[in-house]
């Protein structure tokens, strides 16, 4: 899994590989979509789109860091892992040097 750090480089480029999806939305939600989207500055519909995804992935991600950095920390615990050196390695983790 990538770190935050090497998630949050890649996406901050400009020139990112996209790929062209189908999916299968009521058409009532595209209208509200549309009708929303430039009240919220997009130029249409599919960037809030994306951006809805994002916004969902972003926070699902760190959901889940947060539950593996948990049981990691746990496990470190259950191994005789001093507590500094827990503080130590998850404070490290926090700021992307693990």
């Amino acid at each position: 899994m990538k770190t935050n750090k090497q998630r949050m480089q890649a996406r901050l480029r400009r020139d990112r590989p996209m790929t062209t999806i189908s999916m299968r939305i009521p058409e009532d939600v595209i209208e509200d979509l549309k009708e929303v989207a430039p009240k919220l500055g997009f130029s249409g519909y599919q960037p809030l789109i994306r951006a809805y995804v994002g916004q969902g992935l972003r926070k699902d991600l760190a959901r889940l860091e947060r539950v593996e950095l948990a049981g990691l920390e746990e496990s470190m615990r259950r191994h005789g892992v001093r507590e500094e050196t827990i503080a130590a390695i998850l404070e490290d983790s926090a700021a992307g040097l693990a």
